[in-house]
């Protein structure tokens, strides 16, 4: 396949470019035989001035379907066999310098707005700094158990375990943003703190979540809303156990395989192709494995000093709030007719979606709240506590500086008509349904062949299936 990026339309090639772009050649390298349109307007302040540079690499004709990848290069289980990338990704137009869109970029530049957002982007950063501090603070205070802990015995562990899920949450959405950020310098270590709720591979996860969710929201190129595909097969009964162990065999061997596999292939396509130099390379790699080390490590050193079930507990509860909370900010569980009418060939190219990119973003997204408090909330909800401004302005550097955008923000979306309803409970309200819809529905086989509880939970088959899926865990293949 020719290394071919799409843009409205026409062909590029930006091999060149790869190593020079200023957020990083990641992003770059990764968006190879994929369509960028919507990519490059929703991640940049100015495109106008993108589309310019792109003109350097023009080559001269249309895009064609042999340009684009028709999984876009990524694992194909993680789209609908039919999915075909040149005809179901969708367009949008971004010439109306009236939009929504526009606007927002253009009072974004309003002075006092500016200075806003960079006082809120340095407080976030200073918040993220204090979670850090305490993340630690209560691991070493649990393995050492002062005389007062100790006293408390068994009602210490409860709190033990509420305080870790908290703090790996927060600690998952400063990286929430700083994959968001350019990836140069210190945070290309940093944003690996989107690691640390076990759900992540955050080497792997820029690409789906900033290239693929972000540009193109709940439509069939949003690999995010698979979140669940493998685990939906399973047996109801058998989904918590199953799928907790196989995230276990994420942590301890699957994701640090994935790291080596993801680092041998780069080396023996080229180094440059995706990160730009040996140099980037290896600054990805590295950040992954710190914070591997770091997850495998806290696991040996609970174990080794018998603190199993605190780890245990504090693993478990983790593990399943961050999975829920992942899907929590969308309608990924309902089937809602999002994307445009497909062309009746290929060689159509794909069609163009009505309405504006923001305000469907904005009209797809929930803000979430846990305790009423935005800015906490920002930290305990992973970062999605001022979703719908990140979803129409994913460029910004933090959760603080959504918030500060907010009331600017609902007022541009009133002038197009856009409803702004009030953030979701993700305790009482988004979490309760989740885990109806996801853990109660029958598996894809019982669905089929129309078994009852007990049948979906004898067959060999499911039973396999479930074995199966919790030994892949242990590889490389699903992640």
């Amino acid at each position: 396949m020719p290394d071919v990026w799409v843009y409205n339309g026409r062909a590029y090639d930006l091999t060149e470019w790869i190593a020079k772009h200023p957020g990083g050649p990641f992003f770059i390298g990764r968006s190879k035989n994929r369509d960028i349109t919507s990519l490059v307007n929703a991640s940049h302040v100015a495109p106008e001035k993108i589309e310019r540079l792109l003109e350097r690499y023009a080559l001269d004709r249309p895009a064609v379907p042999e340009d684009v990848h028709p999984k876009n290069n990524a694992p194909a289980f993680l789209f609908t066999p039919d999915f075909n990338s040149w005809r179901d990704t969708p367009r949008y137009r971004f010439s109306d310098r009236e939009d929504l869109l526009h606007r927002l970029k253009a009072r974004l530049k309003e002075p006092a707005l500016a200075a806003r957002v960079r006082r809120a982007d340095r407080v976030f950063n200073l918040v993220a700094a204090l979670v850090l501090l305490g993340y630690f603070a209560v691991q070493g205070l649990w393995l050492a158990r002062p005389g007062w802990l100790a006293a408390a015995g068994w009602y210490a562990l409860p709190v033990f375990v509420l305080a870790m899920v908290a703090l790996r949450s927060a600690l998952a959405g400063y990286g929430h943003y700083a994959i968001h950020r350019a990836q140069r310098g210190p945070t290309r270590l940093l944003a690996n703190a989107f690691d640390m709720n076990y759900v992540a591979l955050t080497l792997v996860t820029i690409d789906g979540h900033i290239m693929l969710h972000h540009p193109h929201t709940q439509s069939e190129v949003d690999i995010k809303r698979n979140v669940f595909t493998m685990m939906m097969g399973l047996p109801r009964l058998l989904r918590i156990p199953v799928h907790t162990l196989h995230k276990f065999g994420h942590l301890i061997v699957g994701m640090p395989l994935r790291i080596v596999d993801v680092a041998w292939i780069t080396r023996k396509v080229g180094v440059d192709e995706a990160y730009g130099g040996t140099r980037n390379a290896m600054a990805h790699f590295a950040g992954s494995a710190l914070v591997r080390i770091l997850l495998i490590g806290e696991l040996v050193i609970f174990v080794a000093t018998g603190n199993w079930l605190a780890w245990t507990l504090q693993f478990v509860v983790t593990l399943w709030v961050s999975t829920f909370l992942i899907v929590a900010s969308h309608d990924f569980d309902e089937d809602v007719d999002i994307a445009p009418e497909k062309p009746s060939g290929p060689e159509q190219g794909p069609g163009l979606c009505d309405g504006e990119w923001a305000a469907h973003q904005i009209e797809k997204s929930y803000d979430l709240k846990v305790i009423g408090n935005r800015y906490v909330d920002c930290f305990l909800s992973a970062g999605l506590s001022s979703h719908r401004v990140h979803h129409a302005l994913p460029f910004q550097r933090s959760g603080y500086a959504n918030i500060a955008c907010e009331d600017m923000v609902r007022e541009e979306a009133a002038k197009s008509g856009i409803e702004w309803l009030p953030a979701k409970s993700f305790l009482t309200d988004r979490l309760p349904k989740l885990a109806r819809g996801y853990l109660t529905t029958p598996s894809r086989q019982a669905q089929d062949r129309g078994w009852g509880v007990l049948r979906e939970h004898v067959s060999p088959s499911a039973w396999k299936n479930g074995f199966d899926y919790a030994k892949a865990g242990f590889g490389i293949g699903t992640v």
